[in-house]
């Protein structure tokens, strides 16, 4: 069974950093694609939007504009571990970030081609 668990949000200031955790529950961890996606939960119609995503050998990284330079990806392949370290936070928003895999080599910035989610870790910046 797939599972993911993501961990390390919460309550911070603008500028300040977090590092958000996901524990990857699978037999072979090597041959899958991981991204995190954002979303704000109480917005009408928000959408999940892609943050940052590695392919499944950790060779190939892609972020979204608005995160490049503060945001990094990274994955432990022996610790079936993926990490977001988040540097500079902005906005007062509250959003909950999401950890996704999916089976294979495949690289998306679309939530559809992610079939595995985790719950979501909430993470609120306030100025």
């Amino acid at each position: 069974q797939v599972q993911l668990v993501e961990s390390g949000g919460g309550l911070v200031q603008a500028g300040d950093s977090l590092r958000l955790s996901c524990a990857f529950s699978v037999r072979t961890f090597s041959g899958y694609t991981m991204a995190w996606f954002r979303q704000a939960p109480h917005a009408p119609g928000a959408v999940r939007e892609f943050v940052a995503g590695i392919g499944w050998k950790g060779a190939y990284i892609e972020y979204t504009d608005s995160v490049k330079s503060r945001f990094t990806i990274s994955k432990d392949n022996a610790k079936k571990m993926v990490y977001l370290q988040m540097n500079n936070l902005q906005s007062d928003d509250k959003v909950v970030y999401y950890c996704v895999a999916h089976c294979g080599s495949m690289f998306s910035r679309s939530s559809y081609d992610y079939g595995y989610w985790g719950q979501g870790t909430q993470v609120t910046v306030s100025s």
